[in-house]
């Protein structure tokens, strides 16, 4: 059995410090607005508390998984879509702007399945390993692999499908397709 001090609350603190901010962004990416990812976050520390014996050495993914849940318990209370799926499919600026092409890219991401979008995310927003990944998904190095390809795939055949900015955005994706 452990001891209590393994775990107590300076541990706690400790994991709190580092990884908070980056729990933080991983809702800021998913939800509207700071006071909603705070918010999750928030939750996410709670169950950390919780369930502090389970927490593995490599906390941020095992954090990641939590928010993960905690996010897909939500919109199913809600039965709603997460917010990228929300996103117009008109932009108004000009096509030369990166602020277009960023909207074309959220655009499609929208336009992918909720799994696609997560492993997409968890590699290129959150800066996961493959094997991270994996841990936040619940599945093996080697699936969240196949998964993550097919995933890129599907993006860049989404973006080729927009010709207007299709070459420029393509050079950006390196090894997507």
């Amino acid at each position: 059995m452990r001891d209590v001090n393994d775990r107590g609350t300076d541990w706690f603190r400790g994991v709190y410090a580092r990884h908070f901010p980056d729990v933080v962004r991983y809702g800021l990416r998913r939800l509207d607005g700071m006071a909603a990812a705070e918010e999750l976050a928030q939750e996410v520390f709670l169950v950390a508390w919780r369930r502090r014996w389970e927490v593995p050495a490599r906390t941020l993914p095992w954090l990641y998984g939590v928010a993960r849940r905690l996010l897909a318990n939500h919109w199913r209370a809600q039965r709603a879509v997460p917010p990228s799926g929300e996103l117009s499919e008109t932009v108004g600026l000009d096509r030369h702007d990166g602020i277009v092409r960023l909207m074309d890219v959220r655009i499609a991401l929208g336009r992918l399945s909720d799994d696609d979008q997560e492993i997409l995310r968890l590699v290129g927003w959150e800066q996961l390993s493959l094997r991270e990944a994996a841990l936040v998904v619940g599945c093996g190095s080697a699936t969240a692999k196949v998964r993550l390809h097919r995933a890129r795939r599907r993006l860049a055949e989404l973006l080729r499908e927009r010709p207007a900015q299709a070459t420029a955005v393509d050079g950006q994706l390196g090894g997507v397709r």
